[in-house]
C-alpha cells in the first residue's frame, strides 16, 4: 500500500510538473529571447501570459471531459498538444509566432494540471489527500528547483530554442508514464451519468458555493503573487540587479525550495492543529512579510538581499496555503472532482494572468512594481481567508 501510494505520488507529480517545467526552464531565457527576436519586454512577457491564459481556459474543458471519459484519455490528448506546441515554439521565427505556439502549448499542459488533482480526490479524502497532494508537490518541486538552472545552462550552450526541444522530450516521457505507469481511477460505472449538461450544472452549483469560491480565490491570489514573480523576476534580477542567468536560476530555485519544503509539512501540521488554523496562520505570515517588503521598497530600500530573504520566507508560508486550500475546496465535491478541479484551475490561472497583466502596465525596470503586485495579492488572499474561514464550517 505504501509503495503504491509513493508510486502514485511520483507519477502524478511528474505529470503535474510538465506545465511548470515549460515555465521555469523558459524564465532565464526571457531577456535573450527579446534580444534574439527583437521584441520588447512586454511582447516577451505576452508569450508567458498566453501560456497562463491557455492553462486557465483549457482546464474548464479537460475537467468535465475527464469525468465523462476517464482520467487517461484527456492526458493523452493534452500531452500530444503540448508536444506540438513545444516544437512550434522551438521553430518560431518571430515573437508573434512564439506567443501563438505558447498558447497551444498551454492548452496541452493544462490537462496535466487539472487531471492529477482529480485523481487525488478519486483516491483519497481528508488527511490522506493532503499527504498525497504534498508528496505530489515534492515530486513537482523538481521543476522549479532544477528547471531554471537547466534552462540557464541550455541557453549558454545551445541558445533559448533548445529549451523547447527538451520540453518536447518531456511530453513524450509523460505519454509513456500515462500509458504504462498509471491506472484509470474513474471507473466506467462512475462515468455513466457524466455529460456536458451535468458539467454545466456542476459549474453552476460550484459558482453558488461561497465556501468553495472563497477557497478557490484564496489560492488564486496566492498563485497570482507567484505569477507576478515569474513574469518579472528575470528582468529584475538579471537586468536590474545584474545577476547572470545561472545566478538567477539559483535564486529562483531557493524560493521554490522554500515553497516546496514547507508544503511537505501540511499533512503533519494539519493533523496536529487542523487544516483551517494552518491556512489562517500561513496566510497571515505571508501577508505580513510581503507588506514589510513593500514598505521597505516604498521607503527607497532597494537591496537584493532584502528582496531574496523576504521572498524566501514569504513563499514558505505560501507553500502551506496552496495545497491545503486545494484539498479543502475539493473535499465536498467528490462526484464532480474533475469539474471542480477544472473550475478551480481556470479561475486561479485567469486571475493570475489578469494580475500579471496589470502589474505589467507599471513595469519600469525596477523591483517596485513586482513587489507591489506580490504584496497586494498576498493581502487579498489574507482578507479572503478571514472572510471565508473566519466562521467556517467544521473541518477535519
Amino acid at each position: 500500500m505504501k509503495n503504491s501510494f509513493l508510486r502514485g505520488a511520483l507519477i502524478l507529480g511528474l505529470l503535474s510538473a510538465i506545465g511548470p517545467f515549460a515555465i521555469d526552464m523558459y524564465l532565464p531565457a526571457l531577456p535573450s529571447i527579446g534580444q534574439s527576436l527583437g521584441a520588447s519586454i512586454g511582447a516577451v512577457q505576452a508569450s508567458l501570459m498566453a501560456f497562463f491564459i491557455a492553462l486557465g481556459v483549457g482546464q474548464i474543458i479537460y475537467g468535465p471531459l475527464s469525468d465523462m471519459v476517464g482520467r487517461k484519455p484527456p492526458l493523452y490528448a493534452g500531452l500530444a498538444l503540448f508536444a506540438i506546441g513545444s516544437v512550434g515554439c522551438a521553430l518560431s521565427p518571430d515573437v508573434h509566432a512564439l506567443v501563438a505556439m505558447r498558447f497551444v502549448q498551454g492548452l496541452g499542459a493544462c490537462a496535466c494540471s487539472v487531471v492529477p488533482r482529480a485523481v487525488v480526490r478519486d483516491l483519497h479524502t481528508g488527511h490522506d489527500a493532503v499527504r498525497l497532494m504534498s508528496l505530489l508537490m515534492l515530486v513537482f518541486s523538481v521543476s522549479p528547483i532544477l528547471a531554471p538552472l537547466a534552462g540557464s545552462l541550455l541557453i549558454e550552450w545551445s541558445g533559448w530554442r533548445s529549451a523547447f526541444w527538451v520540453m518536447t522530450a518531456s511530453a513524450l516521457m509523460g505519454l509513456a508514464l500515462v500509458a504504462w505507469g498509471m491506472t484509470e481511477t474513474r471507473p466506467r460505472e462512475q462515468r455513466i451519468h457524466s455529460n456536458w449538461r451535468q458539467a454545466l450544472a456542476g459549474y453552476a452549483t460550484l459558482l453558488r458555493d461561497r465556501h468553495f469560491m472563497g477557497l478557490v480565490f484564496i489560492g488564486a491570489f496566492g498563485i497570482s503573487s507567484f505569477f507576478v514573480y515569474l513574469a518579472n523576476s528575470s528582468f529584475v534580477l538579471i537586468d536590474h540587479y545584474g545577476l547572470s542567468p545561472r545566478q538567477y536560476s539559483i535564486a529562483f530555485a531557493a524560493n521554490a525550495a522554500s515553497f516546496i519544503g514547507m508544503s511537505q509539512l501540511t499533512g503533519r501540521l494539519g493533523r496536529r492543529f487542523g487544516l483551517l488554523p494552518v491556512v489562517k496562520v500561513a496566510a497571515t505570515g505571508y501577508a505580513l512579510l510581503m507588506l514589510l517588503l513593500l514598505a521597505c521598497y516604498g521607503l527607497g530600500v532597494d537591496r537584493l538581499e532584502l528582496l531574496l530573504a523576504l521572498l524566501f520566507g514569504g513563499y514558505g508560508f505560501l507553500g502551506l496555503v496552496m495545497p491545503t486550500t486545494a484539498v479543502l475546496a475539493l473535499e465536498e465535491h467528490g462526484p464532480i472532482a474533475g469539474t471542480a478541479s477544472a473550475l478551480m484551475g481556470t479561475l486561479q490561472f485567469l486571475t493570475g494572468a489578469v494580475v500579471m497583466a496589470l502589474v505589467g502596465l507599471f513595469v519600469d525596470g525596477s523591483a517596485l512594481p513586482m513587489v507591489t503586485g506580490i504584496a497586494i495579492s498576498a493581502l487579498l488572499a489574507f482578507v479572503l481567508v478571514r472572510v471565508t474561514l473566519g466562521a467556517s464550517r467544521p473541518s477535519f
